[in-house]
């Protein structure tokens, strides 16, 4: 690994992150010698075709097969057409998520960091999770150590949430008072629920949309308040932190709404959102003294207002401390990459509920670098 990157001192690093709401992939430099960050570069975004799409939503829950092979084929020409032409020391490659079922059959994130070291001529770091899930975790969510990073960054103070609602919502409860995050009390961190997967699903299903832009559909619905009480019934909701979810794991919330009318599903899908999410904040050790939003939720007035009424600090957007909330888990997995590649660790019993802080990570060189 010496000759890929060196042991101490800045790294350019280069993120790329897909999320399960299958929208694209988000690329970002961070420069980060692995414990602070030292400033951030280019960002870069590449959009799946509709036709990357439905391979990608094809092999979403599957295991193994011709649909996982075409899945992960998809994910890696995509992320070297993203990854092309910007400069860094270090990739780090997150994948695209089909299955996670960490209690079960594990995780499954699909892409070849190899194929993509191949093709870019550098180290690319991947497989993030496998290791922290060998030992207990739940293998999400990653990005609470960056998110440590990242209160320390902007000269946070006092505990401060860091909220990504992308396809599932995650929370990250960080305490910057604290000097690393593996420190025990740090960080508690874990998915509260589904956010925008069925919701988008909704829309795309019923109205040939990719997502309720602006919120312009939930805006003019009304909550059905019973399907709302029925969802926050889920045992999921009940479990004591570190805990997350696959993507499908609330496929019935679609179900919930069927017989409304598509401003009243819409309406209802995104107040499941902000309910879970009020349900989690309950688990946080002390009040934070504000909510930042990352993800596509955070464009969304309808559910920001939802989260504003039902939190007790203020929620913003994550854009108000000076980040760059679509940028943020692609930065994340940058940093992540020094990390792995520095032998530090990158989850802890606080993020993941893993049994010990464990690095996790694989990293591939080009066999010219290698030889």
């Amino acid at each position: 690994m010496s000759r890929a990157i060196a042991k101490t001192g800045p790294v350019t690093a280069l993120g790329a992150m897909s999320g399960t709401s299958l929208d694209g992939v988000d690329v970002a430099v961070v420069n980060t010698d692995g414990h602070n960050i030292l400033g951030f570069g280019e960002t870069g975004y590449r959009s799946y075709s509709e036709s990357e799409r439905a391979v990608l939503r094809a092999g979403l829950g599957k295991w193994s097969g011709p649909e996982v092979e075409a899945a992960a084929r998809v994910t890696e020409a995509a992320h070297i057409e993203a990854l092309q032409g910007i400069e860094a020391d270090l990739i780090g490659f997150h994948g695209q998520t089909l299955a996670h079922a960490p209690r079960l059959q594990g995780t499954l994130q699909v892409g070849d960091g190899q194929v993509l070291a191949e093709a870019l001529a550098r180290p690319v770091v991947w497989d993030f999770r496998s290791d922290d899930v060998t030992m207990g975790g739940e293998g999400a969510p990653l990005a609470p150590f960056f998110h440590f990073a990242c209160a320390k960054y902007i000269g946070a103070d006092r505990p401060v949430v860091f909220l990504n609602l992308g396809g599932v919502g995650n929370l990250t409860y960080v305490d910057p008072r604290f000097d690393r995050p593996e420190d025990p009390g740090a960080l508690l961190a874990f998915d509260t629920g589904p956010a925008n997967a069925p919701l988008n699903d909704l829309m795309q299903e019923r109205l040939g949309q990719a997502l309720d832009k602006d919120g312009e559909t939930a805006m003019s619905g009304e909550v059905e308040t019973g399907a709302l009480e029925l969802f926050l019934a889920e045992p999921y909701f009940s479990r004591i932190p570190p805990k997350s979810l696959d993507r499908n794991d609330f496929a019935e919330m679609v179900t919930l709404v069927r017989e409304l009318s598509d401003a009243d599903a819409a309406a209802t899908l995104t107040a499941m959102c902000a309910a879970g999410v009020a349900e989690g904040m309950q688990h946080c050790p002390e009040a934070p003294s504000r909510v930042l939003v990352t993800g596509g939720g955070r464009l969304n007035p309808v559910l920001m207002e939802m989260l504003r009424v039902s939190l007790d600090c203020p929620v913003v957007a994550i854009e108000d401390a000076g980040l760059d909330g679509d940028m943020l888990e692609a930065q994340a997995f940058a940093y992540l990459a020094v990390r792995v590649a520095r032998g530090l660790p990158t989850s802890a019993p606080g993020t993941t509920g893993v049994r010990a802080c464990v690095g996790g990570g694989v990293v591939s060189v080009p066999e010219a670098q290698s030889a």
